[in-house]
């Protein structure tokens, strides 16, 4: 029978951290330039990179802090792995993107798409809320990060699929790569909510508050990357018209699931041997799909008039989305059987949803 007790991170956790730092300012140092040329650009879009920071780091650490008892861990892994993830993702996607001969240049436009592929890195973690450590948080971020990349980098360069849109099937990807790798750390105990697992008035306002800085700054999420004025105008309506009706949907359809007409924060719950803490499939999953089908059915309407090239056109619109679906859960399912091994120092299950595993608490005792 395995002790009850959290193995101690103090050697894996600093020794990684500071490993991939090192690796990364060495690469940074060798491999990359600053491209001082487009400072006035950058200056031009940071506002708009500001509002995706506060989606990133200040939106989904709040968004799930709703774990009574996680708070810390929510929002303090958060910060790791985005920190992290976005080096990361500058230095992946300046390989494939950007490369040629010298050194290969970035600028804020270079960490504005870092931040937001990152984002399927947080959204897959969601799923993955109280039951995996920094370590294997950290590692399934350095891998999700460069599958993600790759099948981004497979869509624009082969698929001709435009750069904004394949950012944007960022909730594709990082639901079914988190779902994958929960179902390799499925519990029996997880069947049943336990207290630990459950919220309370504060960790719920905390949520809400993540859920609206999200919902604030969403349009320039959606908007921030496309380069014609008039698109990103659309873009930027289009998106604040979706968010109000289905806020306003939500709570229709929360009181009416509920017998007594009361309004819950969440009211759908998942079948299947997967335990997704925070509901990031019908939070980010399904609105992700249902938004790539509708995109490809205005793709059509407005392309009907070249009815010749049509379906061709079509085709590669539904083999983008489906082929990043599918890239994410393969790799996600590979990257959840590598993170059951031992060496990774899991978390006993009864330790799951606990900030005292990670955490110091002084006014605590030191057992727990």
């Amino acid at each position: 029978m395995g002790s009850d007790y959290p193995p101690s991170l103090r050697c894996g956790l600093p020794g990684l951290i500071l490993s991939l730092e090192t690796a990364f300012i060495l690469i940074f140092w060798f491999c990359f330039s600053n491209e001082s040329g487009s400072t006035p650009k950058d200056l031009d879009i940071y506002p708009a990179f500001q509002d995706v920071n506060v989606v990133v780091i200040l939106g989904f650490g709040f968004l799930l802090a709703f774990l009574k008892r996680y708070g810390f861990s929510s929002t303090g892994f958060y910060l790791l792995i985005a920190a992290l993830g976005v080096q990361w993702a500058v230095l992946v996607e300046g390989f494939l993107f950007s490369s040629s001969a010298g050194k290969i240049k970035i600028s804020l436009h270079s960490i504005l798409k870092g931040s937001i592929s990152v984002t399927a890195v947080l959204i897959s973690a969601g799923a993955l809320l109280g039951k995996a450590n920094p370590i294997q948080l950290i590692w399934m971020a350095m891998v999700e990060v460069a599958a993600f990349s790759t099948s981004r980098w497979i869509n624009v360069k082969f698929l001709k699929v435009e750069e904004h849109t394949s950012l944007m099937h960022v909730h594709i990807f990082g639901t079914y790569f988190g779902l994958a790798v929960s179902w390799w750390l499925y519990h029996s105990s997880l069947s049943e909510r336990v207290e630990k697992e459950r919220s309370n008035l504060i960790s719920d306002l905390f949520s809400m508050l993540g859920a609206l800085f999200v919902w604030m700054f969403w349009p320039s999420f959606n908007s921030v990357l496309i380069v014609d004025l008039m698109e990103r105008r659309n873009a930027i309506c289009n998106t604040y018209y979706a968010i109000a009706v289905s806020a306003v949907a939500a709570f229709a359809l929360s009181s009416l699931s509920r017998r007594n007409g009361k309004i819950r924060m969440t009211y759908l719950n998942l079948v299947l041997k997967i335990h997704d803490t925070c509901g990031v499939h019908y939070m980010f999953g399904l609105p992700g799909l249902l938004g790539a089908i509708v995109n490809v059915i205005l793709f059509i309407i407005i392309k009907w008039a070249s009815l010749s090239s049509l379906g061709y056109l079509a085709l590669i619109e539904v083999g983008s989305f489906m082929l990043t679906t599918a890239i994410g859960l393969g790799t996600g399912f590979i990257t959840g059987f590598i993170l059951t091994f031992k060496l990774w120092k899991t978390l006993p299950a009864s330790k799951y949803f606990d900030d005292q595993a990670y955490w110091e608490f002084p006014h605590l005792a030191s057992r727990f």
